[in-house]
């Protein structure tokens, strides 16, 4: 188990080494240099010479990555001169917004898909199971903007009960105190990962319903709730945890669509509006921490994994 989670460990440190390595690259491949790239076409050579001094961007290579990464090691991501503030403190004003959508998002995801998958699992092959299949298909086919137009439509003017703008306010406080705001971008969120959640959910429990342990569970005379809920479901639900650390580029992709169509102050916003304006110190540095945070999300779930699947145990035991 120990060589199994150092092995995990290793690879993930390796992925985020390559990570900031592609990242410190793209800004030195940007058409005229990071420093037209941020001054403008209308900088001056002497102020691009000037820029590449102060910012070190004159030195070898080598030397601007190590330096790179020693910047990144006290959370130094780098500065917007559109915003006029550092790139961390930027992020760190926006982060728990889309951490609080995205988290009420997936929960609600998981509530909604796991009934959904056990259903579709146990009565396979019929009306149920065809019928929330046809609709995850459906759901997963449609875009996620158009997904949110069409709820903005539905409940902020066919039926006037939700408003159709995302909570403003600066500080997460402002944001939670219109609760209802949120309501219509979490559910259009949590829309796309139902479909997704569900479908592996109904794949995982078709497989253990099969399983020898479940035939023997029925012959003791267990109820079938108790066979679905207490044996099939929990071990069902283990490629499930795999996909929640494998998910969160998916979900801030989302999030970025969601957050731009209803003005919610996020991180998927402010990536959209960096974009806008070519702000390359915002852009690079809100790619390096999804990175990394999916390369962490899928170390979690590696861990989580062996801890509770034995197979990966014994595996882990053997080698």
């Amino acid at each position: 188990m120990t060589r199994y989670l150092l092995t995990r460990l290793g690879q993930a440190l390796v992925i985020v080494i390559l990570v900031t390595l592609i990242t410190f690259l793209i800004l030195h491949v940007l058409p005229g240099g990071a420093a037209r790239a941020i001054l403008g076409k209308e900088a001056t050579l002497e102020q691009i010479a000037a820029f590449n001094h102060e910012m070190g961007y004159d030195r070898p290579l080598w030397e601007q990555y190590a330096l790179y990464l020693q910047r990144l090691v006290h959370g130094d991501l780098g500065y917007s001169f559109q915003l006029n503030q550092s790139v961390a403190e930027a992020i760190a004003q926006r982060l728990p917004k889309t951490m609080v959508m995205s988290l009420a998002s997936t929960v609600l995801a998981v509530v909604v898909a796991v009934p959904l998958g056990v259903v579709q699992a146990v009565r396979r092959n019929r009306w149920p199971d065809y019928t929330i299949n046809a609709l995850s298909l459906l759901a997963y086919a449609t875009p996620i903007f158009f997904m949110g137009l069409m709820m903005i439509i539905l409940f902020s003017q066919v039926w006037a009960v939700l408003p159709p703008e995302a909570p403003q306010g600066f500080t997460l406080g402002e944001v939670l105190a219109d609760p209802a705001g949120l309501v219509l971008p979490v559910v259009t969120l949590a829309i796309l990962t139902v479909a997704v959640y569900s479908r592996y959910i109904r794949s995982s429990m078709v497989d253990n319903l099969n399983e020898n342990y479940v035939r023997t569970a029925r012959s003791k005379g267990l109820s079938e709730g108790r066979v679905i809920v207490g044996h099939t479901l929990r071990n069902g639900l283990f490629p499930v945890i795999t996909l929640l650390g494998m998910y969160l580029p998916a979900l801030f992709s989302g999030a970025l669509v969601v957050e731009r169509l209803f003005n919610y102050p996020g991180m998927g916003l402010l990536f959209w509006q960096a974009a806008l304006k070519r702000d390359y110190p915002i852009l690079l540095g809100v790619t390096l921490l999804i990175s990394v945070a999916t390369v962490l999300g899928a170390l979690v779930a590696d861990v989580l994994y062996a801890a509770v699947d034995p197979r990966v145990r014994l595996k882990a035991g053997r080698s």
